[in-house]
């Protein structure tokens, strides 16, 4: 579907697909999870607890950060990446209220 196109669709559809599309990775589904359990985390520590090598978790770091899943923090020379929470339950509430209506239809 051309980019144009999207922008006729309601803006909780759209922001519902961009999220997930963004997790549609099971890395960084994992991202998640240990940023969820780590706050403060270093690309570098969430590549000691992976295994993939450091460009493609600063890719996947990049993925989630476009989608707002997660938060960076500069400190000094180090970037501290953090869960995104309000952003996280923006998006489940509007997944299930998606839910919810599907639901009903069936």
């Amino acid at each position: 579907m051309a980019n144009h196109k999207k922008r006729e669709f309601a803006s909780t559809d759209q922001h519902i697909s961009a999220v997930a599309k963004a997790l549609s990775h099971p890395a960084r589904i994992a991202i998640l999870r240990i940023l969820a359990q780590n706050k403060h985390f270093t690309c570098g520590e969430i590549v000691g607890v992976l295994p993939l090598a450091q460009p493609t978790v600063s890719h996947h770091l990049k993925e989630l950060l476009d989608s707002e899943l997660i938060t960076v923090a500069i400190d000094g020379k180090r970037s501290l990446y953090n869960v995104n929470w309000n952003s996280w339950n923006i998006y489940t509430q509007e997944l299930d209220l998606l839910i919810a209506t599907m639901s009903k239809a069936s």
